[in-house]
């Protein structure tokens, strides 16, 4: 029996188990940081097949290393674990029922963007090589990764603390991969994507301070709402006409705008907040340069004054064309339906550890196959709903792409 042969077998065995292991995380989720039942249940499940392990790393995270019979390179596979402040709307038998406290509110908690079957796609994929580990020409690490969703506030977290931790160091990873459950494609598909496949993110914060005065009398004071009106609207020219949008779409969204308590009272300050995201770098800085400009130079022609504010988020989630054309055959020998898709303005930590080493991140379908992707609830949703069926083909394709690495010359 071929090397490909015991793997594809040893997943199927899996893979009931899989689905029983997902659920019982889907039941109890945990918001980023805060990932403590989860990450029991990952080490001790790693230290039962008999991996080595790393806790904690980035507050809950587990590193497995899993080291082979034979010499060979190093690869890093990820799964992040955080669930979101969701209340669950699917009618299921292992719906998640758990609320708790997020920026000071009482929340519900569910895995509304997959990271469950993430985890236990992975867990299931250390099972099926720890099987064949004499045969293994090199090593595995399995990064187990909190917060991809965004730490606490004044937290670090993510891969970006995974990386600054060490995660990818002692063994040195030569090449990551990263797969992502979605609505947006069938079960059965895998989608991937050469170059930069996902958005840098940022988040702006802008404050317009004017001059408080009665609503009669505008004239008097400074009116710190019709500047941020037209502040909101000026932004959105940069990525529809200041920018090259034939190279990589862009988007500035304003997500929220606060100002005054009464209907007669001109306040004295507005505030926005708002996310930037882009698929270039260079456009990326440009993009924070022409935003500090406009909000600047609008209130002060109206006589006021704007205070801004970027923070980085996550960089461009972008797969090495090299090491992307090199896998892309063994996506083609797990299943006829393998497309190349564009690259979307939604974002991804996984960036952080394409920064250090080359990296591949592709979608997984998990849509069941009598929905269209328009009536498919996405990712995020209350709604947002897993068809199990496609794990399996999880479980083969990250550990296909692991040892596939390892056997290239």
């Amino acid at each position: 029996m071929t090397l490909d042969q015991r793997i594809d077998d040893a997943a199927k065995s899996v893979e009931p188990k899989v689905i029983e292991c997902r659920r019982d995380i889907h039941q109890h989720p945990e918001l980023g940081n805060r990932e403590f039942r989860t990450s029991k249940l990952v080490a001790d499940r790693l230290k039962q097949l008999g991996i080595e392990i790393r806790t904690p790393i980035a507050h809950t995270g587990v590193v497995g290393i899993l080291r082979g019979g034979k010499p060979g390179r190093v690869v890093g596979l990820r799964a992040d674990m955080d669930a979101l402040p969701v209340t669950e709307q699917v009618d299921l038998p292992f719906k998640s029922t758990v609320r708790t406290k997020y920026n000071d509110q009482e929340v519900g908690v569910m895995h509304a963007c997959g990271h469950d079957a993430h985890v236990a796609i992975l867990l299931g994929v250390a099972e099926v090589l720890s099987s064949i580990r004499n045969d293994l020409p090199g090593t595995i690490v399995f990064l187990f990764q909190p917060a991809e969703e965004g730490a606490p506030q004044g937290e670090e977290g993510g891969a970006a603390l995974m990386v600054k931790e060490g995660a990818l160091d002692n063994p040195k990873v030569d090449a990551v991969f990263g797969l992502h459950v979605t609505s947006r494609y069938p079960v059965g598909e895998i989608a991937y994507r050469p170059g930069p496949e996902l958005a840098a993110v940022d988040s702006f914060n802008i404050k317009v301070h004017g001059k408080q005065t009665h609503g009669a009398y505008p004239w008097l004071g400074v009116d710190p709402i019709v500047v941020a009106s037209q502040i909101v609207l000026a932004l959105q020219t940069i990525p529809s006409r200041q920018l090259d949008v034939s190279l990589a779409p862009a988007v500035v969204t304003v997500g929220a705008i606060h100002g005054g308590v009464r209907n007669n009272i001109i306040p004295d300050d507005v505030e926005m907040i708002g996310t930037i995201r882009s698929l270039d770098e260079k456009m990326r800085s440009v993009i924070h340069q022409r935003i500090k400009r406009t909000a600047v130079e609008i209130a002060a022609s109206g006589g006021a004054k704007a205070d801004v504010t970027i923070e980085p988020g996550y960089p461009v989630t972008y797969n090495d064309p090299a090491l992307t054309e090199k896998m892309a055959p063994t996506f083609r020998k797990l299943t006829s339906d393998v497309i190349v898709v564009n690259a979307t303005l939604g974002a991804e930590d996984f960036s952080f550890y394409q920064q250090k080493v080359p990296g591949l991140f592709f979608w997984l379908g998990t849509r069941p196959k009598n929905q269209t992707a328009e009536e498919a609830a996405s990712n995020h949703s209350p709604l947002f709903y897993v068809d199990e069926s496609g794990l399996g083909l999880g479980i083969r394709a990250m550990a296909h792409v692991a040892v596939d690495y390892l056997r290239m010359k």
